[in-house]
């Protein structure tokens, strides 16, 4: 008997063992799937938020789907959000370098710059200099070759790439009109 209640103490611990490594394993896996799903998205790479400071350009097009793929193809610009309602866009993100900037087609009434001018003898005058009207700024790390790519996408281009303080720069215009000055600063410069 002292034989039988020793068995039966031996087998009811090694239950207790035997649970408690249950335990433990799901323990153990639960926190690996945890510490896998905290890797995971660290390595995903967030939505881009800007600095609080910072200052992000919102443009209209009136055909701002069209205007994402062009941005894209002559600019480089990369896509960050397209949301579109009744086959218009609503709101675009796109990034420029590190900087961000956000279009859409307010309405249907909406004039770009060069349809505007093609109604508007004062907004027509005026933009008959090359200068940068309403315009955006982007530093870009290549202005040969940035140029080289917005001219064979078929921007209008507003100056060959001129030198001097504070970098070497260009102009052009998009497809609808609006006026973008791209930069590379002396520090980059090659």
């Amino acid at each position: 008997m002292a034989s039988s209640a020793k068995k039966a103490a031996v087998a009811r611990k090694r239950r207790v063992a035997a649970r408690k490594a249950a335990v433990t394993r799901k323990r153990r896996a639960a926190g690996r799937k945890a510490a896998t799903a905290r890797r995971g998205m660290a390595r995903r790479k967030p939505s881009f938020r800007p600095a609080a400071s910072a200052v992000i350009p919102m443009l209209s097009y009136e055909d701002g789907i069209t205007a994402m793929d062009w941005l894209h193809r002559a600019f480089g610009f990369r896509e960050v959000a397209r949301h579109t309602e009744a086959g218009r866009l609503s709101h675009g993100e796109m990034r420029a370098g590190d900087g961000l900037i956000m279009l859409a087609s307010p309405t249907p009434d909406y004039q770009s710059p060069k349809r505007h001018r093609e109604v508007c003898e004062q907004a027509a005058k005026w933009s008959t200099v090359p200068w940068i009207i309403d315009g955006v700024l982007v530093y870009v790390t290549d202005v040969e070759g940035h140029f080289a790519q917005a001219k064979a996408a078929g921007a209008t281009i507003l100056s060959n790439i001129e030198e001097g303080p504070p970098g070497r720069r260009y102009r052009a215009e998009d497809l609808e009109g609006h006026r973008w000055f791209f930069m590379q600063s002396n520090d980059t410069a090659g």
